[in-house]
């Protein structure tokens, strides 16, 4: 049987040095909080240890998972690491077929997609059922598995990273390049779209007795997609605010509930949140979609030029600003 293909992006990219100090979710507070000093942090916010000793190990934690699930990991479905046509939906093969043409509008784009309540937000099918079961299968048969899970983030305790799964080289990226940039340089070329050149991807899940909801936020991306992949549940529906400058309460919010094998295109920033599930269980595909052209010049996550931090793989998609080493700063 063929494993998946582990590989890291040759590309230098990095995260900004506020990833060790802003935005961190305590879940016990429903708050992301910024770090000043440990004294300070511990006496305020307590178990944010954890959290910080998560971040600063990441890099390496994520290498030793990498090469212990490349060693250990034996593929229920092998053949989905890599990405077909005939995964695709044959409304998403249109949409990127129209979006090449030399002809090719937003205006006309957005007349073939179904356009959301919210602003700027977009809905389409992306993936058949056929593959949605069978990827589903191979999350949870890696799930089952002793072997070693890194979570997405401090919001959810259940997701699985696909980079360190395999999925990045032969499904993702090509998913990024070939079908969702053609449809992003018409959509969001204000915020990168044309230009996304990194991403982070993972699965995320909701069930009773583990994650439920997911608390109001905003990616820590230029452009997202959100693929729901499906089983059965109740309740759970997705609702987006405004751009993370407004305050929430000058916020409406709009609700849209997400249908299995439909995807949801949005600015990352963009914020937004999912109401608890009833019952059943569900899960979703995220990519967070990068443009170190946008986010070189401001970070989304502290308002400033990046200070950057070497990472391994893609970073937080930063390329350029100013060079620190993670140790001599914290």
């Amino acid at each position: 049987m063929t494993q998946p293909h582990h590989q890291c992006p040759n590309q230098n990219f990095y995260v900004c040095q506020c990833f060790y100090t802003h935005n961190i979710f305590l879940q016990q507070y429903n708050l992301h909080v910024i770090f000043h000093d440990e004294k300070q942090f511990m006496k305020d916010w307590k178990g944010i240890k954890t959290e910080l000793s998560r971040r600063r190990n990441l890099g390496s934690d994520c290498l030793d998972r990498c090469l212990r699930i490349s060693e250990g990991y034996i593929p229920l479905h092998s053949h989905v690491y890599k990405l077909q046509e005939s995964y695709l939906a044959a409304e998403f093969l249109d949409l990127v077929k129209y979006a090449q043409m030399s002809s090719a509008t937003a205006e006309g784009l957005i007349t073939k997609l179904s356009q959301e309540n919210a602003s700027r937000v977009f809905s389409f099918p992306v993936f058949t059922k056929t593959f949605c079961d069978e990827f589903m299968a191979e999350i949870s048969h890696f799930e089952n598995s002793d072997l070693p899970k890194g979570r997405p983030n401090t919001m959810n305790n259940y997701g699985i990273l696909l980079n360190e799964l395999g999925f990045d080289t032969d499904f993702i990226t090509p998913l990024r390049l070939k079908y969702l940039t053609p449809l992003t340089s018409l959509l969001f070329p204000d915020w990168g779209g044309d230009y996304l050149d990194s991403h982070k991807a993972f699965v995320v899940k909701y069930k009773l007795g583990e994650d439920l909801d997911l608390a109001y936020h905003y990616d820590n991306a230029e452009v997202t997609i959100n693929v729901s992949l499906g089983r059965e549940f109740m309740e759970g529906t997705l609702y987006f605010g405004d751009m993370r400058q407004v305050p929430i309460k000058e916020t409406e919010c709009t609700e849209y509930s997400h249908k299995p094998t439909i995807g949801l295109l949005h600015r990352g920033q963009h914020k937004h949140g999912a109401l608890p599930i009833t019952s059943g269980e569900r899960y979703n595909l995220i990519v967070w979609m990068r443009s170190s052209r946008i986010r070189n010049q401001l970070c989304p996550m502290c308002n400033n030029k990046p200070v950057l931090v070497k990472m391994v793989g893609y970073g937080d998609g930063f390329t350029e600003g100013s060079l620190v080493d993670v140790c001599t700063t914290l």
